[in-house]
């Protein structure tokens, strides 16, 4: 459903169940724990963790008792932080006509729509939090 590639959902999906257990570091997850929680592939799980846990966006430790956890609180990171680990830069929005037609001459019927659309979706994107996924208590 988000417009995101595979690794950054689930990337997202991770740090959506750390958000949900977040308690400033006492309850540590493993890869395998987030894989079963959210039915996903454990090696995706462990790499994407790997690479969030380089980027500082969440904290991990090895062995008994070891696992990870949010670095800052779920309000503190936002959905643009965590899919910017795994996708590129936006080049802009590709038109539907093909390469090298808008910006060479007049626009394509949609492309107005089309960037009104994805700067929606970066907004989104930057303004949503993990906070979202916290349970009221």
């Amino acid at each position: 459903m988000l417009r995101c590639g595979k690794t950054a959902q689930t990337a997202i999906s991770a740090m959506s169940l750390l958000a949900e257990r977040f308690d400033a570091g006492k309850t540590r997850l493993s890869s395998e724990d987030v894989a079963k929680a959210r039915k996903l592939p454990q090696p995706l799980v462990a790499k994407v963790l790997s690479i969030l846990s380089t980027a500082g966006l969440v904290n991990g430790t090895r062995g008994p008792g070891g696992g990870y956890w949010l670095a800052r609180a779920p309000r503190e990171i936002s959905l643009a932080d965590i899919c910017a680990r795994f996708e590129k830069e936006s080049e802009g929005v590709m038109c539907p006509f093909g390469p090298k037609w808008c910006g060479v001459g007049d626009p394509c019927p949609m492309h107005d729509d089309i960037v009104e659309m994805s700067k929606q979706w970066e907004d989104y994107m930057r303004d949503t939090t993990l906070a979202v996924f916290v349970r009221k208590k």
